[in-house]
């Protein structure tokens, strides 16, 4: 099949490689010159594990291409998705569906035939009527359905997850789309990944209501790991014990500085002010986004913890920026919030992260980067462990704990074992396991 993919970012990227891998004819379009030129140089805007040569792979093979020529691209497509940003709008939460509706129209206008145009940016219920409605009233004469088919990647696993998902949700108000979707999913049949058709709004919100509950998930597991600390508990034997239980499952039970990335933190505001306007609010989902904004910045109250109550002209190193591992995605990444707190109370920050530095840079202001952890420790009163990178997992603790000036690490993720980091000679504080050490216990190189 000939399909067009309008928007080359992650979704858009990783869907049209994927696509193309399977055997279809993939034309991925982008506004952004310098994005396109990057593409059609074998360079990757994002970092994803193995898009890279996936992309490289079906380039060669002549599956897949890059233009900014939508309407060109548009005239011969079996299927146009769109794969546009839909960000929190500033002022009020609610998804911006600017990009949606611009995308909309420019298809319209370039239709030839019939064409099944997807929607698979994540957008709010009722979006798919509205695209429907514009592409009507710009080509009257146009022959197209509208489908939703909302997308379930995790970044730093997008390939597997497109190529062996739980599921593909497929809404449709017009049959004609049925055997067209049908299609473009046909190669995972071998996979047995279920198809599900539902209505057009109903697929519409199963996204938003799959990511709002496992951002629900995480959030639970984190008031945890608050009560676990003052109990004397700990969170990860707490997890287990209720993730065992299969009516609630393992995954997302970590506890950790909070949700961030581009999905968790948009997705629950748009739902919250989706209910909103229709008169049905979700109380449970307000919370979460209300304690999960709030708990980035008390991270920042654990490292001040084991810098004897205060950071004011101390060193911090920040060991991990991006908001999860394997990918290069700062999007609400909770260091950001941690920084700026720690920076509120007068710290010198020192940074490192494998993938993300380029795209925190313009984020953090006052703030040294590094490429190599011991370097970014160098001098610092306390290390705080912020993304479970593999780079960080086996950190050699006595050769950190030597070139710093002070002894705090706080591991925000659970990487560490107390008992070991303790042996390497630090005060160490991590989430939801037993009690927060004394501050009396702490010591700078220079006492």
């Amino acid at each position: 099949m000939r399909i067009v993919m309008t928007g080359s970012g992650y979704v858009g990227l990783v869907s049209g490689a994927c696509l193309a891998d399977f055997g279809h004819e993939i034309i991925c379009v982008d506004k952004d010159e310098r994005k396109i030129a990057k593409l059609r140089e074998g360079g990757v805007p994002i970092y994803e594990p193995g898009l890279a040569d996936l992309i490289a792979r079906n380039v060669k093979a002549g599956r897949l291409s890059f233009t900014t020529d939508l309407a060109t691209s548009v005239a011969d497509a079996d299927v146009v998705f769109i794969a546009v940003g839909t960000p929190a709008r500033r002022g009020d939460g609610h998804a911006d569906l600017s990009y949606v509706y611009d995308a909309a129209r420019e298809i319209a206008g370039a239709l030839k035939g019939f064409t099944v145009v997807v929607t698979k940016s994540t957008v709010p219920v009722g979006t798919g009527d509205e695209v429907e409605r514009i592409i009507r009233e710009t080509n009257p004469d146009a022959q197209f359905a509208v489908a939703s088919n909302p997308e379930f990647l995790r970044e730093g696993a997008a390939i597997e997850d497109f190529k062996r998902p739980d599921r593909i949700v497929v809404g449709i108000e017009d049959e004609r789309a049925r055997p067209v979707m049908e299609e473009v999913y046909r190669p995972l049949y071998l996979n047995q990944a279920p198809l599900l058709f539902t209505g057009r709004r109903t697929s519409e919100l199963i996204k938003y209501a799959a990511n709002a509950f496992l951002a629900m998930k995480i959030t639970y597991i984190n008031e945890m790991a608050e009560l676990c600390e003052r109990v004397g508990a700990d969170v990860q034997q707490v997890a287990r014990g209720i993730g065992l239980d299969n009516r609630i499952g393992s995954k997302f039970l970590h506890a950790g500085p909070g949700y961030g990335g581009s999905c968790f933190p948009k997705d629950t505001l748009a739902l919250v002010k989706t209910a909103e306007d229709s008169g049905a609010p979700i109380r449970l989902i307000e919370t979460t986004v209300a304690i999960n904004e709030s708990r980035k910045r008390a991270m920042a109250r654990k490292v001040i913890g084991v810098c004897n109550g205060s950071v004011r002209g101390k060193t911090i190193a920040v060991l991990g920026l991006t908001f999860k591992p394997n990918t290069d995605d700062m999007r609400d990444a909770p260091s950001l919030s941690i920084i700026q707190a720690l920076q509120d109370g007068g710290a010198q920050i020192r940074a490192f992260d494998p993938e993300g530095i380029e795209a925190a840079q313009p984020l953090l202001q006052n703030v040294d980067f590094f490429h190599d952890p011991y370097a970014a420790a160098q001098g610092a009163s306390a290390v705080v462990l912020v993304t479970e990178w593999d780079a960080l997992r086996a950190l050699d603790l006595s050769r950190l704990r030597g070139v710093m000036a002070g002894n705090g690490l706080v591991d925000l993720r659970n990487i560490y074992r107390p008992e070991v980091a303790e042996a390497a000679g630090f005060i160490y504080d991590s989430v939801g396991r037993g009690m927060a050490p004394e501050p009396e216990m702490l010591v700078e190189a220079a006492e």
